[in-house]
């Protein structure tokens, strides 16, 4: 699924390659500089991710797919998550290419994520020249194939690269933690500034304008504006990609044997591996599992709804349907730009808040505080539904009142993006099975929850009369349990302050 992909622990921390293939222990160090630009890709994948979150289930209902299946489209996330991602990992540590081993995996997934999004833009395009047309009020079939390659290959892409652009990191700072923390923050960062600039292209309702060629007489000014976006997002994968695989100076390995013998439990762990895991992991871990699972049952109705909610609930809009959804939708993008700023504000003060109350009590708080922001929503909607604006534009207070709630959802969001891979990590390291193996056990307990939603949320919603509020109140239950969950059953340990060495 995908949710903008959070921030994981270091996948594969091998020794860096110095030039001519062998390994030292003691590699040069990298410069901070290297590290930024290397990390400066993930600004290109995160730009093309919030367009996606934010713009493409609005889209796939305009195309005609109805509102009880337009989540089913997002089962590639997870899926791809589970299997693609540990595949990947795995064949990136033994690559021999002369180029290196992670940038041939970089330099496929960019490509991978231009075509997809390429497809995905003019996927209407595509389908007028295959024979729909926009006016016989049928589901554009064509269009709607084209849209749903396009969805799939984006999704296998992005979890393609960013696994080898942070694995890349982590051969870059080999054993030194503190760079690997400083690397990680610069992936991070960049990750926020995609945010932030992809909702705001979102946001933007002139794009048209700008590249008038992307109206057309299948593509009207809403799906011109979509266009438009990811053809900004296509500069922006070739710009960062170049700047971070020129900086890299990755040198290829000699033999299988250079990636065998550095960190053989480092890597991903594949998903026969997770299986016989299990039986090993000590009660803490299940309930943090448990507590991960709840949260993303929580999350992940709203990452498929949100502007869609926005378009609905509060502009009383229908995709198709006049202006007035195509308008939430855009301000729902805003509501999103605002989320990721308060979100890595949230970020910046997050280890004194652990260290202060404990990383397992303050993840709770925030899923507490997740909960109620959605049921706040939902009050917010409530209100909305009983005015009655005979088509006309939702008073600025209720507007206000959605933009907040979208905008301290980035608090509880910056806790999951971090807190449970740190509480994971720790706990299952010292049973001495690595952290290719944590990570993918919590990537389990983060994609079937999703595959959950994406598979039961739109006809949930579709039995109680197809608008968002079913799956936002499930949501809300979920998030609620799990922060009680955290509050009272994760053991209330202090994070302690990292010693820096100068």
């Amino acid at each position: 699924m995908p949710t903008p992909p959070p921030p994981r622990a270091t996948p594969c921390p091998n020794t860096p390659l110095l030039r001519g293939g062998a390994s030292s222990a003691r590699p040069a160090r990298v410069r901070l500089r290297t590290l930024l630009r290397v990390a400066s890709v993930s600004c290109g994948i995160q730009f093309g991710w919030a367009l996606q979150l934010s713009l493409l289930t609005p889209y796939v209902q305009e195309l005609g797919i109805p509102h009880a299946w337009a989540s089913v489209i997002w089962l590639c996330g997870p899926i791809s998550g589970l299997f693609v991602q540990p595949l990947v990992g795995q064949f990136s540590d033994r690559c021999t290419s002369r180029f290196g081993r992670r940038r041939p995996f970089i330099v496929a997934g960019a490509v991978s994520i231009v075509f997809s999004v390429l497809v995905i833009g003019f996927a209407a395009d595509i389908g007028w020249w295959l024979g729909d047309r926009a006016d016989t009020g049928e589901i554009k079939s064509r269009a709607v194939a084209a849209f749903v390659i396009g969805f799939w290959i984006l999704d296998v892409a992005n979890n393609m690269t960013q696994g080898p652009c942070r694995a890349l990191l982590a051969d870059l700072t080999g054993k030194d933690h503190r760079r690997t923390r400083v690397a990680n923050a610069y992936f991070s960062l960049f990750m926020a500034i995609g945010n932030i600039l992809g909702y705001a292209a979102g946001s933007y309702s002139g794009w048209f304008k700008i590249l008038p060629f992307t109206l057309t007489s299948a593509c009207n000014v809403s799906c011109a504006n979509l266009k438009a976006a990811f053809i900004i997002d296509v500069i922006f994968i070739v710009v960062t990609t170049g700047i971070s695989l020129t900086a890299a100076q990755e040198q290829p390995l000699t033999s299988l044997n250079d990636s065998t013998q550095e960190g053989s439990q480092e890597r991903e762990a594949l998903l026969w591996e997770l299986f016989g895991t299990f039986r090993y992991l000590p009660g803490t871990v299940w309930v943090i599992l448990a507590v991960t699972a709840l949260t993303w049952i929580g999350w992940f109705p709203f990452i498929l709804f949100d502007t869609d909610w926005m378009g609905r609930e509060i502009y009383g809009g229908e995709p198709n349907d006049g202006k007035n959804y195509n308008q939430g939708v855009r301000m729902g993008s805003l509501g999103l730009m605002l989320n990721s700023v308060v979100l890595g504000i949230t970020s910046v003060f997050m280890e004194k808040l652990c260290r202060k109350w404990g990383a397992g009590f303050t993840w709770g708080l925030s899923n507490v505080l997740m909960a109620l922001i959605f049921v706040a929503m939902l009050i917010i909607g409530a209100i909305r539904s009983n005015m009655d604006l005979n088509g006309g534009l939702p008073p600025d207070g209720i507007v206000v009142a959605a933009l907040l709630a979208f905008t301290f959802l980035g608090v509880p969001l910056a806790m999951t993006y971090s807190v449970p891979y740190a509480l994971v990590s720790t706990r299952i390291e010292a049973l001495g099975l690595g952290q290719g193996l944590s990570m993918g056990v919590l990537n389990m307990a983060i994609v079937i929850p999703q595959m959950v939603v994406s598979l039961g949320s739109g006809p949930w919603d579709q039995l109680f009369g197809g608008g968002n509020a079913p799956a936002i109140a499930v949501g809300a239950i979920a998030a609620l349990t799990g922060g009680l969950i955290a509050i009272l059953a994760i053991p209330r340990t202090r994070v302690e302050k990292p010693r820096i060495h100068h």
